[in-house]
């Protein structure tokens, strides 16, 4: 479906931006991965892709934080691939604590990497998109774009502040052949969650699985967590042709927490 397209994917080393990047490669496309960790390993990652799916894989190691590294970034995937048809913006950090406590540098950080890094991807991508009269962005979000949770000051502005971007691009590109809709999961067992879940089993002194049960309790009426596989094949519908009217969207992924 996606073969001739090439996809831009912030922190797509691991976790759920991996998982998009194996749905897009299934189906043919060319990936431009982007995160942290370790070289040798992020390079058997791009390695494995290439010849599990026979597309071209990249890898741009640009800081988050640093908007002429996301331009070059940008660049890169752009001379690699000729242009960029699919943006994702995943990249995220996170950190909890209450308000009065909250490290300034870490709100910086947070604001930063999960919604500023999002406006320069778009603000440079948007022009190859409108050249090739398509393109699709996919901003992932998270439940809490929607709803709140104490602690989770920084995060939850900035993924607040990403669906009200998805939405004002999709307004801007509208009948463009673009598309811009923010995908919201719930609890999904990533890297990104698992000091919370540790710190969860601490707090109840049992261990980490029980932990997680009582997030899940907590929030999720599923009582189970999002896969990274359903988060994937979610990205590939909203590159395809049944989604070529669905923008300006924020698709909650998130087994009944946001129905309460």
């Amino acid at each position: 479906m996606l073969k001739g397209k090439s996809a831009l994917i912030t922190g797509s080393t691991s976790g759920i931006g991996l998982g998009i990047a194996r749905a897009l490669a299934g189906q043919g496309c060319s990936i431009m991965l982007n995160g942290l960790g370790d070289p040798e390993k992020i390079e058997s990652t791009r390695m494995g892709l290439e010849t599990e799916f026979g597309v071209a894989v990249r890898f741009h190691g640009a800081d988050m934080t640093r908007p002429e590294e996301i331009a070059a970034l940008v660049e890169s995937t752009a001379g690699a691939f000729g242009g960029v048809d699919i943006l994702v913006n995943n990249a995220g950090v996170q950190h909890t604590a209450p308000v009065e406590e909250f490290p300034p540098e870490r709100w910086a950080a947070i604001i930063a990497i999960n919604l500023s890094s999002s406006f320069y991807t778009i603000h440079h991508t948007v022009p190859f998109m409108r050249r090739n009269r398509w393109g699709r962005i996919i901003n992932v979000a998270s439940v809490h774009g929607l709803v709140a949770s104490a602690n989770k000051a920084a995060y939850v502005a900035a993924k607040h502040g990403l669906v009200g971007l998805t939405k004002v691009v999709a307004l801007e590109t509208a009948g463009s052949g673009i598309t811009s809709n923010a995908i919201c999961p719930g609890w999904t067992r990533t890297e990104l969650i698992e000091p919370q879940i540790a710190a969860r089993a601490q707090a109840l002194g049992v261990d980490l699985e029980a932990g997680g049960r009582s997030m899940l309790a907590e929030k999720q009426p599923s009582q189970q967590f999002v896969s990274i596989e359903q988060l994937g094949q979610l990205a590939l519908f909203l590159c395809s042709p049944g989604a070529d009217q669905i923008t300006g969207t924020a698709i909650p992924v998130d087994g009944g927490w946001t129905a309460q």
